[in-house]
């Protein structure tokens, strides 16, 4: 049997050749998915997700307690220029 004969006789059966590829593929996939190497790692990258979001927080909290503390600088110094000396002479 030649190559281009065989090739023609697979394509005849390219369903069947589909479903059989996509059932080894589930076999193999929850195999993977199942060792515990694997779920170690999930794990670990779990683990890395969390720091990153507590450290993301925690940066974020800097940066609003910042902008409080500009906003509130801000605020006094406009009143310090509003205020009017009311002790002058009014003559």
């Amino acid at each position: 049997m030649d190559k281009d004969n065989f090739v023609d006789r697979c394509m005849e059966h390219k369903h069947a050749l589909i479903f059989v590829g996509g059932i080894a593929t589930a076999l193999i996939g929850k195999k993977i998915l199942e060792s515990k190497q694997t779920k170690d790692l999930a794990a670990q990258a779990m683990a890395k997700v969390l720091t990153c979001k507590s450290e993301l927080e925690e940066s974020i909290q800097d940066i609003k307690d910042n902008a409080e503390d500009i906003h509130t600088d801000a605020v006094a110094e406009k009143k310090d220029a509003v205020v009017v000396d009311t002790t002058a002479d009014k003559s």
